[in-house]
């Protein structure tokens, strides 16, 4: 409770201390722009009437409380931010400002071209095979990542099966099998999809592989021997 009072506290003492600063021309132009906060999350940096304004997830706009000409506190994260240049690279990073070091640079979020879009917007926009291979590099950088969860992936296309909205179930399947090829659960899933769609065939197909990776599904079993049973009639 102390802590909360403290905190709140804090960040009263700050917003008084905001202060009305000049930016030039060639400051806004330099930090103007997307920066990825995490794989599937963008802020958007951007100046209105010499004011610096944040746009979170590209909903919520965040007003920043300014302690600087570099210097800004977000409130909402409770995190205190400065613009910097890698000296090697010359990309454009949001900095978080350390408590207990603030002279040290850090280049935590770097900044991305206007045209980048993180994989679920990419699905979004029904650029399944972009999205596929934006997952594919967050498998790759980690495979423990929140963001490639078959489960969740596995939840997200049921979702859209109980609207019958059978091509986007689809398309999440299949980016599913292809992050988790050797879990049944994925081709059991996406077979589902397509019996429910209409397609037969590849209901079949991938029943088949679902039965192959384990054999004590039953349900893929079950309609493999009636898919069989009617190929015979």
């Amino acid at each position: 409770m102390k802590t909360i009072f403290f905190s709140f506290f804090l960040i009263i003492i700050v917003i008084g201390c905001s202060k009305n600063v000049e930016y030039t021309a060639e400051f806004k132009e330099k930090n103007t722009g997307r920066y990825l906060y995490n794989p599937e999350v963008v802020i958007d940096v951007y100046f209105e009437n010499n004011k610096l304004f944040l746009k979170w997830q590209g909903e919520e706009i965040i007003k920043p409380i300014i302690l600087d000409d570099q210097t800004f506190f977000v409130a909402d994260m409770y995190k205190k931010f400065h613009f910097v240049e890698h000296p090697q690279t010359k990309k454009r990073y949001l900095s978080v400002v350390l408590e207990e070091n603030e002279s040290k640079i850090s280049y935590d979020y770097i900044k991305v071209s206007d045209s980048f879009k993180t994989p679920s917007m990419c699905f979004k926009n029904k650029e399944y095979d972009r999205a596929l291979i934006g997952y594919l590099e967050i498998q790759k950088q980690d495979s423990t990542s929140a963001f490639i969860n078959e489960v969740d992936f596995n939840r997200k296309g049921y979702q859209f099966l109980g609207d019958k909205k059978y091509q986007e179930a689809i398309n999440i399947f299949k980016i599913n099998r292809a992050l988790y090829p050797e879990s049944d659960n994925v081709y059991d899933s996406l077979a589902d999809a397509y019996l429910r769609s209409g397609d037969s065939l590849q209901a079949f197909e991938n029943y088949t592989k679902a039965l192959e990776l384990n054999t004590g599904n039953d349900r893929a079993k079950k309609y493999i021997n009636n898919y069989n049973k009617g190929k015979k009639d």
